[in-house]
């Protein structure tokens, strides 16, 4: 199963539920996120979370979207935006028939650096309890309807 975490800057909220869903989706699960505008750079905020919570960070980068709409590129099952909505933020809409959820987390990489440790707390927060709802059902036993059922019903 190929899961594309979605987001528009991929700097944080998308590459810490990548990282979750890494952890927590065991085999047979793959993971990528990726950006309709990256940043370009992983929020040092992000890095810093998550090295202190002992995850691999070494393929951790900001990238596009569109890795994942060239002709070799791995074909989705799951497509999972994470776009928050008091920023006013568009949220990137992959095309084709993959399973779809919007688990909408506030950027925390909107908050000023005294709030970055609260922020990110909280984003991490959220988006553990959605990476850990999703992968406590068999999703591999799933047909694509069913999928579909369960990934919607975490939507917050």
């Amino acid at each position: 199963m190929n899961i594309l975490v979605l987001c528009t800057g991929n700097s944080a909220r998308s590459i810490i539920l990548e990282k979750l869903l890494d952890r927590l989706g065991g085999d047979g699960v793959t993971i990528f996120s990726a950006g309709a505008t990256p940043s370009g750079k992983v929020h040092p905020q992000t890095l810093k979370m998550l090295g202190a919570k002992g995850y691999d960070l070494s393929g951790a980068r900001s990238k596009s979207w569109d890795e994942f709409s060239e002709p070799n590129a791995p074909e989705m099952d799951v497509v999972i935006t994470v776009c928050g909505s008091a920023a006013s933020e568009t949220c990137p809409i992959w095309p084709g028939a993959p399973v779809r959820a919007h688990w909408g987390v506030e950027d925390p990489a909107a908050a000023t650096e005294p709030d970055w440790d609260a922020a990110f707390a909280t984003a991490y927060t959220q988006l553990e309890a959605r990476a850990q709802a999703f992968v406590a059902a068999d999703i591999h036993a799933m047909d694509q309807a069913a999928l579909q059922a369960h990934i919607r019903s975490i939507e917050g």
